[in-house]
This record gives structure tokens, C-alpha cells and sequence, in this order.
């Protein structure tokens, strides 16, 4: 009954501004939710046959209603005055812990990735180097005493068995960030670990025991607040903190074969802006090679957005670290490690992005 009086005000609410915002002007981007909104659909004759254009119109019309964060604010505030502990996929948990949902998954498309995965490792192996993967755990899979009541998660576990199933050497993190759960490991506003949580996760890899007092850590900004939070924006949970942990503060970073060189794995610019989080390897770049404090070594880290926190920690061990997004890389991996001398791989991704990703396909 709830449902159907919030579904029933908001619609009648979207109708109204939906009418007023015909009469403004469109946005093109929403730096709240940080993408491109819809905008005035072409009107033909197959996408009207097709339900093309209907759907293009439906999603017009919700992004571009006046007002739209505000009501989003106001809709989170109502399903929260009505007793809801989730809203817009996000659960609202205890501590101000804001997580992403992560209930179900296609298990084909994970077994699919599993043995995409197995068969770039022994590619690797072909060219005499050991890669190992790690997949990072989401905040509701680790701190689930922080879950509203009775809220249910992918099991962790039952995803990491389909890797090592096919064949692929993963290395569980589990245990290390479940034992550090008080600690902040993770962001309460947005998807991603903090510096902290890859640190654990790093030692973990690496086989060592945690020193975190060998490194510095600096706070590069204390006003974040990420994607999560900006799926519900309240105001009562507090920004946070974006801290570099480092021993050496200059590495010689050069993104996308000398496209843009730079001395700082940590890219100020954005600290000012509405995505904080890529002050780590300049956001997501194709490839990226940092120049370590490291007598030997070169690290091959195949990542997606989780890795960019992480690399500051193998800059330190490894002569060179060469980075890969696999989303935007299009090269061959096995061809790219032999031709820059690589002696080890990692692959590092989120659990949540890694049972959907279809770029490791491309490698096989």
C-alpha cells in the first residue's frame, strides 16, 4: 500500500514538472548523478512502431523534469518516513553507510568471464608470467552488520569458487577486509574501497604483514560524497575524507603512450569538482604506465576503477607498473606484457562489475 502512495505522488508530481519543464530549457548533464541525460527524442515512424520512441520520451521526460535532484531528495526522505531502508538500489544501513544493492547476477555471464579470465592467465603463463586475480568484495558483501534487517546480498564465496573452478588463481581478500570491518574501509557514499581497504587487500596479495605506519597518508580532500550518496542525496550523512597513501609522493606517471605525462599518480584537478574519486590515475584511462620506486619488477595491473586506488600501493615495490582498463584498452594483453618486459600480472576488479563485464572477452 506504501508502494503504491509514493509510486502515485511522485507520478503525479513527475506529470506536473514534467508540463512546466516544456516550457525550460534541456540539461545535457547532471553533475549529481554524473551522466548525460536524455535528451528530445526524433520522433519516426519505426521507432514509434518499435516502442523505441516511447521509452526514449518516458526517460526524456524524468530527466529532464525541473527540480529533478530535489526530488530525488524528497522521495528518499518520504520512503524513509515510511519505514523503507532502500531507495533507488541503494540500501541505507546503519553508521550512515550507504551500499549498493548486490542480490543477483547472471551465472552464465559469470562463468562466461570466469574462463575468459582463465584463458588470458594462461596466455600469460605462455609468455613466462604468473597472473593472479583479485575480486574485491562489495561494502554490503563485508559489512553486513551495517545492512538494514533481513537485506540480501550475493554470496562472495560462491562467486570466487566459479574463478577458481575454471582454473583461475584467485586470491581471496575476504578474510582481510572482513577482519578490519570496524575500520574504515570502505566509503559510506560511494561503491568503491578507501585507501585503507586496498591497503589490507594489497598485504593480503602480497603475503605481508600490514605496517601502515611505513606510509604516509596524506587527506587530499574532506568534502566527498560519491556515487551512492548521489542516488540519495541525505543531507544528514557527513562527506568524508579522499587520503593518498604513499613512502615517495612524485612517481612519473605517463597515461596513453605520452598523451599526457605527468609526475603524480594523484590528479589535483579533480578535487575541485564533482568526481573526487578519479584524483586516482586521472580517472579511468586506457593505459597508464607509473614509473615505481622499485629496483625491479614490472607489474601488469588489469583493473577497472577499484584498481586506481590500489596502484599507489605496488608503485612502491615494482619498478614500473603498467596499467590496463580493459574497457577502453583494445589492444592484446598477452602481446602488450611480452613487448614491455612484464614479470607479473594482476587482475583487480570489483565482484559487482566483474559477474557484468564483457571487455575480457576480446582477449580470448
Amino acid at each position: 500500500m506504501r508502494n503504491k502512495f509514493i509510486t502515485s505522488f511522485f507520478c503525479l508530481l513527475l506529470a506536473v514538472s514534467a508540463l512546466a519543464g516544456l516550457l525550460l530549457p534541456d540539461r545535457y548533464y547532471s553533475e549529481r548523478e554524473k551522466r548525460t541525460l536524455q535528451q528530445k527524442p526524433l520522433f519516426t515512424a519505426a521507432g514509434f512502431i518499435s516502442g523505441k520512441f516511447s521509452d526514449d520520451l518516458e526517460n526524456y521526460l524524468s530527466d529532464q523534469v525541473p527540480l529533478r535532484d530535489d526530488w530525488v531528495s524528497l522521495k528518499t526522505y518520504l520512503e524513509l518516513g515510511l519505514g523503507k531502508r532502500e531507495s533507488g538500489g541503494v540500501y541505507i544501513g546503519r553508521d550512515h553507510y550507504l551500499m549498493d544493492q548486490f542480490t543477483s547476477y547472471s551465472k552464465k555471464q559469470l562463468s562466461v568471464n570466469a574462463k575468459a579470465l582463465a584463458a588470458l592467465q594462461k596466455k600469460l603463463a605462455d609468455e613466462g608470467i604468473p597472473m593472479r586475480t583479485v575480486l574485491v568484495p562489495v561494502a554490503a558483501q563485508v559489512l553486513t552488520d551495517k545492512l538494514p534487517a533481513h537485506a540480501p546480498v550475493a554470496d562472495y564465496s560462491a562467486i570466487l569458487s566459479v574463478l577458481t573452478e575454471a582454473g583461475v588463481a584467485a586470491v581471496d581478500v575476504f578474510p582481510a577486509l572482513s577482519a578490519h570491518r570496524d575500520e574504515s574501509i570502505y566509503y559510506r557514499t560511494d561503491h568503491h574501497w578507501t585507501s585503507l581497504g586496498a591497503y589490507y587487500a594489497y598485504c593480503a596479495w602480497r603475503g605481508i604483514t600490514p605496517a601502515a605506519s611505513e606510509w604516509t597518508q596524506e587527506v587530499l580532500c574532506d568534502n566527498f560524497r560519491g556515487t551512492t550518496w548521489n542516488k540519495v542525496p541525505l543531507a544528514e550523512v557527513p562527506a568524508e575524507e579522499i587520503t593518498a597513501w604513499y613512502k615517495n609522493r612524485s612517481h612519473p606517471v605517463c597515461y596513453n603512450d605520452g598523451e599526457y605525462r605527468t609526475d603524480s599518480i594523484y590528479e589535483g584537478k579533480y578535487l575541485s569538482g564533482s568526481d573526487q574519486y578519479a584524483v586516482f590515475l586521472n580517472s579511468n584511462q586506457a593505459q597508464t604506465v607509473i614509473q615505481g620506486s622499485g629496483q625491479s619488477g614490472r607489474l601488469l595491473l588489469i583493473k577497472d576503477s577499484y584498481g586506481n586506488t590500489f596502484a599507489q600501493f605496488p608503485a612502491e615495490d615494482f619498478a614500473e607498473v603498467h596499467v590496463l582498463d580493459l574497457r577502453f584498452f583494445k589492444g592484446d594483453v598477452a602481446q602488450y606484457a611480452a613487448e614491455n618486459g612484464i614479470t607479473e600480472a594482476l587482475a583487480l576488479y570489483g565482484t559487482q562489475n566483474f559477474v557484468k563485464d564483457t571487455s575480457l572477452l576480446l582477449q580470448q
